[in-house]
């Protein structure tokens, strides 16, 4: 292109472009486990020196990998709720609704004013599809959410950890209040895990500040703030359909990860939760 898309971000929003450019790579190979042609071209028309994450390849596969384990969940509301509707919180690049589209679902993708800004380069609001910009710590988003209409999913991939803990309790109660029966996926990391991650060549790339950890997903059980957990799993137990949607090399790979490395694994979680009616 003559003319690449700028990127002026903040130090939190900036890691935005870790996932983004892990899918571009993994949508390049012949046999992936992401289909995702929309991250290839917006990683070639963005003005970024994305080859100095190149370094973090294993970072780089784990982005691609939660994606896909959350693309399933996201599919399993949408079979059970056609035309429900499906938040983004801190939705950076994602190209989630181009993946799993039904054709009937409601989204909105809420992220911060600059990477709303950034996003309007490449997506535009349609009838079904529509961008907030706003702060998830904040009120007024879940009152366009209401006015969608349920029943919900909300979708929370790599942003909470950047959250304070209490904002993160302040927000499953406010979902469970506004939004009673939601699903909510999010990611969980413990803190020797974060210790690690500011540790790698990525820290050196990029400013990160994770802040909240969480070491056991049911945690967020005892908290008292209206959450159930479902499920959750490991970047080594994709789920069934998935595992059989994946290269063979790929399949092998993940049933080895899970059965040796499962304990380090368990560092990172990926979760899905249930909110009702918080106790009185």
């Amino acid at each position: 292109m003559s003319h690449k898309q700028q990127v002026v971000l903040g130090e939190v929003q900036e890691t935005l472009l870790i996932p983004l450019y892990g899918r571009a790579v993994e949508a390049r190979k012949p046999r992936s486990v992401l289909r995702d042609p929309r991250s290839v071209e917006m990683v070639d028309s963005i003005d970024y020196d994305f080859a100095k994450l190149d370094s973090s390849n294993q970072a780089l596969f784990a982005c691609a990998m939660r994606t896909a384990i959350i693309d399933e969940w996201v599919r399993g509301f949408l079979a059970e709720h056609p035309s429900g509707t499906v938040v983004e919180l801190g939705t950076g690049l994602n190209t989630r609704f181009d993946r799993v589209d039904n054709g009937t679902v409601r989204w909105i993708d809420i992220d911060l004013p600059d990477v709303i800004e950034l996003r309007r380069a490449f997506f535009g609001d349609k009838d079904r599809y529509r961008m907030i910009a706003a702060s998830i710590t904040e009120d007024a988003w879940l009152d366009e959410v209401v006015r969608s209409g349920g029943p919900y999913l909300l979708v929370s991939e790599a942003v909470l950890a950047y959250l304070a803990e209490e904002d993160v309790r302040s927000l499953f109660r406010r979902v469970a209040s506004r939004l009673p029966g939601a699903w909510v996926v999010t990611d969980t990391f413990s803190r020797m895990l974060v210790e690690q991650i500011l540790a790698r060549d990525v820290r050196k790339v990029m400013s990160m500040k994770m802040l909240w950890t969480c070491g056991d997903p049911r945690e967020v059980e005892r908290w008292g703030v209206g959450a159930r957990l479902l499920e959750t799993r490991n970047l080594g137990q994709p789920q069934a359909a998935l595992r059989r949607r994946m290269p063979p090399v790929y399949r092998v790979g993940m049933a080895v990860a899970d059965r040796l490395g499962g304990r380090r694994l368990d560092g990172y979680r990926l979760n899905l939760y249930k909110v009702a009616e918080p106790d009185k």
